[in-house]
């Protein structure tokens, strides 16, 4: 008997429109709201997920914030809510300024580390 397993990291887009005007760089913008997570599966088979964090980036100028977990559970949810600047804590800046994020430009896969190419699809940051 054998098993097949293995933990990995996902992430998971919501449908969620909000207009803003950035607090950064002050242009219009929207909410893009998302979610990471750690799965476990088995037989290639998603069965347990953790470690959830929600996460909101500007479509301006891609600053980053992390969502109050409350928050991210509505909209998970499919809820009507505003979000406000109470429920965010600011991640990373966005374009033009000094982040310590790099982005696949390919699947969207983020790190802090200093790789040249993505580990999750091998493209060149």
């Amino acid at each position: 008997m054998f098993f097949i397993m293995g933990i990995t990291d996902g992430r998971k887009d919501f449908n969620f429109n909000q207009l803003i005007t950035c607090s950064i760089c002050g242009k219009y913008g929207r909410f893009n709201v998302f979610m990471t997570y750690t799965v476990l599966s088995l037989f290639f088979i998603p069965t347990f997920k953790w470690n959830r964090h929600y996460y909101v980036q500007t479509s301006c100028c891609g600053t980053v914030y992390e969502l109050d977990p409350e928050i991210g559970k509505m909209i998970a949810r499919g809820e009507e809510i505003e979000i406000l600047p109470s429920h965010l804590t600011q991640v990373s800046s966005g374009r033009g300024f000094t982040t310590g994020y790099k982005r696949c430009r390919q699947c969207g896969y983020e790190t802090t580390e200093d790789f040249d190419f993505c580990p999750k699809c091998g493209t060149r940051f």
